[in-house]
């Protein structure tokens, strides 16, 4: 709607965990690298963690994507409301196995000569579960025996479980302390910080075709506030100001722009969990069972604001102008 305006060859703040846009921090720098690390070293299981919007399937497309097809073997679950047996069907239908017999004895007989023949080619297999928190306990056992797929010196199947910052409270869980145990490595991705937001921009921006980004030094100010450094409240934000600002003709996004569409969005300040910066409570972060530091990005947050934005009693004038934006494009069309 805005890219020729705005000098732009594609949208920059699309919602698609486009690998092509990521933004890579410290903190995201080290969970990819801990990605690779733990998969081709073999180290079996895998944690990420992170609040919603900050980029975790991002991070694993883009992970994916840096590993031959001749190196490895994926399988990608990204539907977790599934019962074990269903699961454990999606799971081999990833892998290619078209033909899943019935009987699970058959199904796993069949996996396990998938994993073996793979590993003979030099290979390795890894499932990837997106959404992991919101599995339910009987999978989670699923998964953890799915582990026991081993050679004396390797384990046949790498396993990552990426999910939101609840999924570490439920593998504290006392009946889940067994699959807790096998878990070689975690990583945890944290919220962007002030500075962060304005590099990020600044970087989508770029990678769209744009050469200086329109937003004011206060509205990144503002972007970053309602935002809370989630990435995707930040593409939100500034998809919706830059419709407002190409609405009135302005070369500048500014603080009311970004003001409006909060108030549009209904959305508050609130604590987002861990935030890029600093160790939680001045501590370092621990390490993994090989040595592999664990990305534990610390406790930052933005000032609590219970306050929430009232409800507006007709449509939005955000909503208004891109309807009217899209008719007038209808219209040249």
């Amino acid at each position: 709607m805005y890219q020729r305006f705005f000098g732009l060859t594609k949208e920059p703040f699309a919602m698609t965990p486009d690998p092509a846009f990521l933004f890579l921090t410290g903190a995201h720098r080290e969970a990819l690298a801990g990605l690779s690390y733990a998969i081709m070293g073999g180290k079996g299981f895998v944690v990420l963690t992170g609040d919603a919007g900050t980029g975790k399937t991002t991070l694993l497309t883009k992970m994916l994507r840096s590993i031959p097809p001749s190196r490895a073997s994926f399988s990608v679950v990204l539907n977790p409301m599934l019962n074990p047996d269903e699961f454990l069907e999606m799971a081999l239908l990833d892998f290619g196995i078209p033909h899943v017999p019935a009987s699970k004895t058959q199904r796993l007989i069949l996996l396990r000569e998938f994993l073996s023949e793979s590993r003979k080619q030099g290979k390795i297999s890894v499932l990837i579960v997106d959404e992991a928190h919101k599995l339910a306990p009987s999978v989670l056992e699923e998964i953890r025996l799915l582990s026991n797929f081993e050679l004396a010196d390797t384990k046949l199947l790498q396993i990552v479980m990426a999910g939101q910052n609840e999924l570490a409270a439920i593998l504290n869980r006392e009946d889940l302390r067994q699959l807790k145990q096998r878990i070689s490595v975690r990583l945890t991705l944290a919220a962007l910080s002030r500075t962060d937001v304005e590099h990020y921009i600044r970087h989508r921006w770029t990678k769209a075709g744009g050469e200086t980004h329109p937003f004011s030094p206060e509205a990144v100010g503002q972007i970053a506030r309602w935002s809370t450094g989630i990435p995707r409240l930040v593409n939100v934000l500034c998809d919706n100001a830059l419709v407002l600002a190409f609405g009135e003709g302005a070369a500048v996004v500014t603080a009311k722009h970004v003001a409006e569409v909060a108030s549009d969005l209904e959305l508050r300040e609130h604590h987002p969990g861990p935030r890029a910066g600093s160790p939680v409570n001045g501590a370092k972060a621990p390490k993994g069972a090989d040595g592999m530091a664990n990305v534990h990005a610390a406790v930052g947050t933005f000032p609590s604001i219970e306050r929430r934005m009232p409800e507006p009693a007709a449509p939005s004038r955000l909503a208004r102008l891109a309807t009217k934006l899209r008719l007038g494009e209808a219209r040249q069309s």
